[in-house]
């Protein structure tokens, strides 16, 4: 039986993993709706209960995707969505906008509500507190159930809280990318739950990685600084060491990655995606995984500060405020 995590204080529920939705339509080559229909039918048979998509994930087409598979099981299950994006990949939170998104992303998923409503990037020219203001009206109006930001700073986070409170935070955080550790004091603070996506490191952490020049120009595994050479060999060699030490625990260097991110808070539900029902079926396999202290010291010593390589090309990296 899958254990259930509380996000937040206002009584989000969710599966200690979860499942992001995002590479079925977009960022890891060509779309897979079918792949993607059936992971997630399997993660829900395995007792997750906790989805992630996005209006960006191709502009309503994912939501489409996640809204047919958990038809039969929607009272089940917590499903997440995000506003915020336009579609040059600009920001826009303008309240009149997420009213819209919101009403689009309903009926792309087929719902009379979300159950986590997220604010998918930070909007320099909308104040936050007319952001939450707006969710706080979608939650009274009972089309949102839960406010989540995403990839917010500390200021941020504060100020939208004292206006509608925040449920959960998302932002990348795996083995590679430790920079989220920086907010936990302020989200334990808030009591504010934790959502790591990119929880396996965009799939290296599963042991599969190839060479950037080996992906296609729609994978962003072609630019990803941890793919390029030099950095590449480096993470390689830190994986390795990572997938010996799950080996001596019968895990894989996947589950061993989950759990890890497990034992760093009771309050963090980590969302690995897949469009492959058997690696759903690995990721699950995590929540049961104990690590020892010996195993977490092991980790530090292998991976002290995180993967070689930014997470995104500087342009690209969050102004968190």
């Amino acid at each position: 039986m899958m254990q259930t995590r509380t996000l937040g204080t206002q009584g989000l529920a969710a599966s200690a993993v979860g499942y992001g939705s995002m590479g079925i339509t977009m960022a890891y080559g060509a779309a897979d709706a079918e792949g993607g229909s059936s992971a997630i039918q399997r993660a829900y048979d395995l007792g997750v209960t906790f989805f992630d998509t996005a209006e960006l994930y191709g502009w309503g087409e994912n939501e489409k995707v996640v809204g047919q598979a958990v038809k039969d099981f929607r009272d089940d299950v917590a499903i997440a969505t995000k506003f915020g994006y336009t579609h040059d990949f600009g920001f826009d939170s303008r309240p009149g906008h997420i009213r819209e998104v919101v009403e689009n992303s309903l009926r792309n998923l087929g719902m009379a509500h979300v159950d986590v409503l997220y604010q998918h990037r930070v909007d320099p020219n909308v104040p936050i507190e007319d952001v939450a203001g707006t969710v706080k009206e979608l939650i009274d109006a009972g089309k949102v159930r839960y406010f989540g930001l995403s990839e917010a700073g500390p200021e941020t986070i504060r100020r939208a809280h004292a206006v509608q409170p925040v449920s959960v935070l998302q932002t990348e955080y795996s083995l590679f990318e430790r920079d989220a550790e920086m907010l936990f004091p302020t989200l334990n603070e808030l009591g504010i739950g934790f959502v790591p996506y990119s929880p396996l490191g965009r799939g290296f952490l599963t042991g599969t990685a190839k060479p950037a020049s080996l992906y296609e120009e729609s994978d962003m595994r072609s630019w990803d600084a941890r793919w390029q050479p030099g950095n590449f060999e480096k993470n390689v060699e830190a994986t390795v060491q990572l997938a010996e030490l799950a080996a001596s625990k019968d895990a894989t260097v996947a589950q061993f990655a989950l759990a890890w991110l497990l034992a760093q808070g009771e309050h963090i539900v980590p969302i690995p995606g897949t469009r492959s029902a058997g690696r759903v079926e690995e990721n699950v396999g995590a929540a049961d995984l104990v690590l020892s202290e010996a195993d977490l010291s092991r980790i530090s010593e292998i991976l002290p500060l995180g993967g070689f390589g930014s997470r995104y090309p500087e342009a690209m990296i969050p102004n968190w405020q």
